[in-house]
This record gives C-alpha cells, sequence and structure tokens, in this order.
C-alpha cells in the first residue's frame, strides 16, 4: 500500500504481507544502497521485540510490519549481500534485536553516528545531523510511542518514514567529510567490526534489585522488603506484558520499601502507587512486604564488598601519561578523547605495556588506526 497525501513530504509503502515484501525485496535488490532503522517498544513493553522496520533506497522509503508480515527472509537477503551496502544511524541496537528476532545479519555497513563522530561533529544525534546538513528538521513527537500498537497513527507512519529517509543522503555528506579529513579507513575499519555484533541475552539475578538508585540508602530490613518488592513488580510486567516501570517506578519501590506499610489505606498513600494497582493487586503487594518482613535478621541482605583493588602506582602512571597523549592528540584532531581511544583501551595498554609498534597493534582492544595515530605517543607515554 503506497501512503500519499498533500500534506506528507513524500510518498512511502507499508507493507503488511508476506508477497508485498518479496515484492518490495525483488524491486530494491539492484540497488547499491538501502539505509534501515527499526522500531520496538521497550519503553512499554515487558518483552521487547520489532514492530516496525524502515527501508530506504535513493528512490523509494517502505515500512515494513513485521507483525503481519511474519518471516522477513527477503529483507535478511538484502542486508546480507555484499554487493549492497546498508546505512543505519547508531547500528548497535537495530543490528542485536535484529538478530535475535530474525536472525538478519547485515554486511557492508555505514553508521551514521560512527561517521559523525570520527569526524568530530559536535552533536551526533540523528536530528541534529539532518538539521545541520540536509536542513531537514524531524518531528521529536513520537520518539517514545508505543510501536506494538495497531492500527498505527498516519502521523506515527509519517514519523518512521523520516528516520530512513534521509539517511543516504546524510551518508554521502559524511564520508565526504571522512574523506576530505583521510578518516575514511577509520570508519570502515569501525564499521566492519559492526558485523560481528550478536544478540546477548542479559540473565537476570536475585541481586538486581540492589542496583537500584537509592537502594545502598535503605537499612537492611528495607533491602529484604525491596527485593520482594522488585520481584512482585517483575511477576506482574511479565503477566501484563508492561515494562517494570510502568508497573512501579524505583522511587515508588524505595518509599514501599522504606515505609513498609501494613494496609491497603497506607499503599494507597505511598507516592507512585496506583489506585488501580492496589484494587486489582494490593494483597499480593501486602504479602509481598510481609514475606520482607519476616525474613530473619541474620539473612537480611546486605551490599556485597567490592573488590580491593591492588595499588599498582606504576600502572597508574601509564595510564595517566597514555590519557595526556591521547586528550592532546584528540584536541589537535578536534575529536572526543573518548572517541579517540575509550578509557578501557588505555588501561589495556598500561597493562600490557609494549615496546613497539607491533606490540602496540597486538593490544586486542586497539584498532588499526588508532595505532598510527597514536602510536608514537602511546610507546613514548609508556616508556617514559
Amino acid at each position: 500500500m503506497v501512503i500519499q497525501t498533500a500534506k506528507r513530504r513524500a510518498p512511502y509503502r507499508v507493507v503488511t504481507q508476506p508477497r508485498e515484501l518479496e515484492q518490495l525485496a525483488s524491486r530494491v535488490a539492484g540497488e547499491p544502497l538501502i539505509a534501515v532503522d527499526t522500531e520496538a517498544a521497550s519503553f512499554h513493553r515487558y518483552v521487547d521485540r520489532i514492530y516496525l522496520i524502515q527501508l530506504s533506497t535513493r528512490h523509494e522509503t517502505a515500512i515494513i510490519d513485521p507483525l503481519t508480515v511474519g518471516d522477513v527472509g527477503p529483507l535478511g537477503a538484502l542486508l546480507s549481500d555484499a554487493g549492497v551496502e546498508v546505512v543505519f544511524h547508531d547500528a548497535d541496537y537495530d543490528l542485536r534485536i535484529l538478530d535475535r528476532d530474525y536472525q538478519v545479519r547485515a554486511r557492508r555497513l555505514f553508521d551514521t553516528r560512527v561517521a559523525a563522530q570520527l569526524v568530530g561533529e559536535p552533536s551526533i544525534g540523528l536530528a541534529a545531523l539532518l538539521e545541520k546538513h540536509l536542513g531537514v528538521s524531524l518531528n521529536k513527537k513520537f520518539q517514545r510511542a508505543d510501536w506494538s500498537r495497531r492500527p498505527l497513527t498516519p502521523d506515527m507512519l509519517d514519523y518512521a518514514a523520516e528516520d530512513t529517509r534521509y539517511l543516504p543522503k546524510l551518508r554521502d555528506v559524511l564520508r565526504e567529510a571522512l574523506e576530505a579529513r583521510g578518516r575514511l579507513s577509520w570508519a570502515e575499519e569501525e564499521f566492519a567490526r559492526l558485523e560481528h555484533l550478536r544478540w546477548t541475552p542479559v540473565h537476570a539475578n536475585g541481586d538486581s534489585y540492589l542496583r537500584i538508585k537509592g537502594a545502598r540508602a535503605l537499612s537492611r530490613r528495607a533491602l529484604a522488603l525491596l527485593k520482594e518488592l522488585a520481584h512482585f513488580r517483575e511477576e506482574v510486567a511479565a503477566e501484563l506484558d508492561r515494562a517494570s516501570f510502568r508497573v512501579l517506578s524505583n522511587e515508588a519501590l524505595l518509599a514501599l520499601a522504606g515505609g513498609a506499610p501494613r494496609s491497603l489505606q497506607a499503599v494507597r498513600a505511598t507516592p507512585g502507587v496506583s489506585e488501580r494497582l492496589v484494587a486489582q493487586r494490593g494483597a499480593v503487594l501486602l504479602a509481598a512486604i510481609d514475606r520482607g518482613l519476616s525474613v530473619p535478621e541474620k539473612e537480611l541482605p546486605r551490599f556485597p564488598r567490592g573488590e580491593r583493588r591492588v595499588l599498582d602506582q606504576a600502572f597508574d602512571r601509564r595510564v595517566d601519561a597514555l590519557k595526556t597523549a591521547r586528550n592532546a592528540a584528540a584536541d589537535r584532531l578536534g575529536l572526543e578523547p573518548g572517541v579517540l581511544c575509550p578509557k578501557g583501551t588505555l588501561e589495556a595498554v598500561a597493562r600490557a605495556r609494549p615496546d613497539s609498534v607491533a606490540a602496540l597493534a597486538a593490544v586486542p582492544e586497539m584498532r588499526t588506526w588508532q595505532v598510527e595515530v597514536l602510536g608514537a605517543e602511546f610507546l613514548g607515554a609508556v616508556k617514559n
């Protein structure tokens, strides 16, 4: 289905059937470049997944609804074609969830966010880059929209189409800037690394409640309540397929744990607890509080002690020297220091103590382009 009205900037297709996806894939198969984006709903759903996939060539834009299309195999074949350059903005999460949900993996990537970083752009968000380089203003109204809802409104579809429509032109602008600065090979090395990104599941553990900001201010008894309340929240969120914070915010959890209300009236008086939650699950919530209050004193949770860092003044001096060299080079190149070389890489070099360019290049965290740009300064910093 092609959507086009007077108020929209350009037409786009909405692909809702397997046959339509096959036709789209066949039509764009000969294109040398396609831009891709995805929309998920982690802000709204407990179990996140891809709810839209946007695709643009230099000539057309399409929005694919995977809920009705089902198998997106034809799209996967396009993205894995070595003859097609695939453009994303901030590809990391998109690539991971495409791998997770559909085992789709892309090759020959160009990430406009990475390119913008290596050019030295002060603002690397898509909206800022499009405004600066193409004079395009994106509507930010639907940045946190619930893309799992159906039907999607026309304005939501318009917003989704804009996310990839201009990426080919932005890619051209940033590629030219990279070439002008002699940094295209830097970007290509980063893009090649992105090809290997895969979804890595995060396994929740029983201590995740300790990572809630503000938990350290609680007593051990309140921590026991917080543990039970966090478990209650996760169970409700999973049952409703709703983002956890939409069931109870962290602030509400902390207030309940600290206040230990023993009645529904007291629960209702706790900031952040909705009347609907109390009406539907108040008894279960009170039971969670009772379990926390029943934990024996000797079994009350506590924060684990962190490992004591062994002082190594020589290592610290090497890190400081490397940081000084890195910062000077970043200033000279007009780059953010963390973009030029992140802290973890500095520490890896300090541990390895390379005494040659070959030894520096053998540090797994170092990129080839970083060795070329920083090699002499880093070797000097480690040596001295």
